[in-house]
């Protein structure tokens, strides 16, 4: 059985960015440890902002909200 190549970080992007719940404006969750690994901050950064999005941490755990849509802290 033949080792699937290394994921990239431009593939890692397209990913998360291409799926269902981003294209309909929801949300996708990603441990911190993959953004760290794969694509760092600071172009993780970049691209919630290229895009006018938000994402929180919590736990290890990344909550991006794929829209421009306020995020509100209720508790």
């Amino acid at each position: 059985m033949p080792v699937p190549a290394p994921l990239t970080a431009d593939a890692w992007i397209q990913q998360i960015f291409r799926s269902q719940a981003a294209a309909k404006g929801g949300v996708v969750r990603r441990q911190k440890r993959d953004i760290e690994r794969l694509l760092g901050w600071d172009r993780f950064h970049c691209e919630l902002k290229r895009r006018g999005f938000r994402a929180v941490e919590n736990a290890g755990q990344v909550v991006i909200f794929c829209n421009q849509d306020a995020v509100r802290i209720i508790q």
